[in-house]
């Protein structure tokens, strides 16, 4: 693990909200607010309504300019985001989860608590200089971020399906050629 498990945790959670705005959207109901909600295991206050789900949707490219943004503005961009929140890093245990890092209320709305753990995230990404494990797909018709958590930072696409595809269109060119 290359980061605390609040933080990888955090992290994909992100990715994943962020990732949501690319190709076609998959966070456009309040159902899959809730998908999303609880496949990250995010604990807490849950209104399950139209405005969540538009204030998640409004975070989006907020968030992705945070994780893009290169060491010394994501340092920046973190700590307004702390600071605008009121944030108060406490550490908490809950459910089956040993003890990390909260820094709002549970009773906060989900928005803030993104916005906040996100933030937190970025502290050890930014602290760890591992801002380059963040970075755009490597499929040029995506837009979306990657989050390389392997040893070897071996991974260049967002999803299994931008990777596939990129395999596909690399298999065609080679027979492509060997035909021609």
């Amino acid at each position: 693990m290359i980061f605390g498990h609040d933080t990888e945790s955090s992290l994909q959670a992100v990715v994943a909200l962020i990732n949501s705005a690319e190709g076609p959207d998959t966070l456009t109901t309040v159902r899959d607010v809730d998908a999303w909600y609880a496949e990250h295991r995010y604990t807490g206050r849950r209104d399950g309504d139209a405005a969540e789900l538009a204030s998640l949707r409004a975070l989006r490219p907020v968030l992705r300019d945070l994780l893009t943004a290169d060491r010394d503005r994501a340092a920046g961009l973190a700590n307004t985001m702390l600071a605008d929140a009121g944030a108060l890093p406490q550490l908490v245990r809950h459910d089956d989860q040993d003890w990390h890092l909260h820094a709002v209320s549970g009773d906060a709305p989900l928005a803030s608590r993104v916005v906040v753990e996100t933030a937190m995230a970025m502290i050890d990404v930014v602290r760890m200089d591992e801002t380059s494990r963040l970075f755009l797909c490597a499929d040029e018709g995506c837009g979306g971020i990657v989050l390389d958590l392997t040893r070897n930072r071996s991974r260049r696409y967002c999803s299994t399906a931008c990777g596939n595809r990129n395999a596909v269109a690399a298999y065609r060119a080679r027979r492509g050629a060997r035909e021609a």
